[in-house]
């Protein structure tokens, strides 16, 4: 017998009774991961000591990120889409986009290989990035990443969120095993890099769920129309918005700071950024559902939702505090440096977290313009920190403050856009 998820026809008769269900398990699925994936961190920040090399790991990690952008980007888009009709149960449509947005996201990984592949050179020039080897490692995350990218955004579409968790502690395990055996016996951050493509091999599991993203179509549908063109240009805008928000400070660190001063940095920064991504998976199904229209009366438990997102960021940041120094024990990384970043970087992340909440509200109700702001405000704040942030005293007082800011004015917007697509609302209804 086939189960719901594994069989898309076979919904539940009330998807807005399982958002709240999906959220937390989800969330609940995430937490054992992040543990694993914290785990990963202390064996590789004990393996390779006080060298300067796990400061530098985790900047190329960040760098691999960065050149995967136009993918990440495509994702978003394409959820969006697939979800806009799984929900609507207009299957015979969805088969036929889901065979067109396979054709697109294929040419759009190859089209991302070169991308990395063109840049990696004059990018890594501006940001200090000067062994080859540890290039070639970053290449091979990204490609890695790029064949996961390709399968997450056909899940998250057709909401197999159980799918997703399974590939995400996949992933960490793979990584964990390879990453503590490999950097044992060659302690360098290419290893570091390196075990974290390995991991990504976990999305080679697609393969066994292959007759589900690839059933036969007699007419595909291409994605591209106007409407989709214009939410990808703000799709842009947003995932830029969030790499920026989340990590591109790792890149500024990367070009300024010194070997020692790095790996403080990247410990205390691993700390706050495990904030907003331990709850990201409430985004996630919330994303999925709202893009996807939800049904009537499904606002209630989507403002619900976003509000656990927002509780769990508050209680998130609470605990950080009291147990700072109990996580930096464990990755053997409790220095007076690290100690001292954690109360600007947390509070920086705290914010980024809640602007990436409003961002992906808005840009699944399709609420452009505050996407679009979104992506301006987190450019500008990469701006600031990039010009101005020359060490770590100036950048973590610039974080804090200009995150705060952003923050404050995304929410003007977002409230007020709430308050006129409700008044219209009512109006129709009327």
């Amino acid at each position: 017998m086939n189960s719901p998820e594994a069989n898309p026809d076979s919904r539940p008769a009330n998807p807005v009774g399982k958002l709240l269900q999906s959220g937390i398990l989800l969330s609940a699925i995430s937490i054992f991961t992040g543990m694993g994936n914290y785990a990963f961190q202390a064996v590789i920040s004990r393996n390779l000591g006080n060298s300067g090399e796990y400061g530098l790991a985790n900047s190329t990690l960040s760098f691999a990120a960065f050149l995967s952008l136009p993918v990440t980007i495509a994702t978003f888009a394409i959820t969006h889409y697939i979800a806009r009709f799984n929900f609507a149960g207009q299957d015979e449509r969805l088969h036929d986009l889901l065979a067109g947005c396979r054709r697109f996201l294929f040419r759009l990984t190859i089209g991302g290989s070169v991308f990395a592949l063109v840049l990696v050179k004059p990018l890594s020039h501006l940001f200090h990035f000067s062994r080859t080897s540890l290039l070639l490692a970053a290449l091979c995350c990204v490609w890695a990443g790029l064949w996961g990218a390709f399968g997450t955004a056909l899940c998250q579409g057709l909401a197999w969120f159980g799918r997703l968790a399974l590939l995400g502690v996949m992933t960490m395990v793979l990584r964990l095993l390879f990453g503590g055996l490999i950097t044992l016996k060659i302690p360098s951050a290419e290893m570091v890099v390196l075990a974290s493509a390995v991991g990504l091999l976990a999305n080679l599991m697609l393969l066994v769920w292959r007759k589900d993203l690839a059933r036969p179509s007699r007419h595909p549908e291409s994605p591209w129309n106007r409407e989709f063109i214009q939410f990808l240009i703000v799709s842009t805008a947003c995932v830029g918005g969030i790499y920026f928000f989340s990590q591109g400070d790792l890149l500024v660190a990367k070009r300024y700071f010194t070997g020692p001063e790095l790996d403080a940095y990247s410990a205390a920064g691993l700390m706050a950024r495990a904030l907003p991504m331990t709850v990201a998976p409430m985004l996630t199904v919330l994303f999925t559902h709202r893009s996807g229209g939800g049904q009537e009366g499904s606002l209630p438990a989507q403002l619900k939702l976003l509000g656990l997102y927002a509780s769990g960021l508050v209680i998130g940041a609470i605990s950080l505090f009291v147990l700072k120094n109990l996580f930096l024990n464990i990755i053997a990384r409790n220095t007076p440096e690290a100690t001292g970043m954690i109360t600007p970087l947390i509070t920086t992340m705290f914010f980024s977290g809640l602007l990436q909440g409003l961002a992906l509200w808005a840009l699944a109700s399709r609420w452009l313009k505050i996407s679009v702001l979104y992506g301006v405000l987190g450019l500008g704040y990469w701006l600031v920190l990039f010009v101005l942030g020359k060490s770590p005293r100036e950048l973590l007082h610039l974080m804090p403050v200009t995150a705060g800011i952003a923050f404050v004015l995304l929410l003007v917007f977002w409230i007020s856009t709430m308050r006129r697509d409700q008044h219209l609302s009512h109006g129709k209804s009327k």
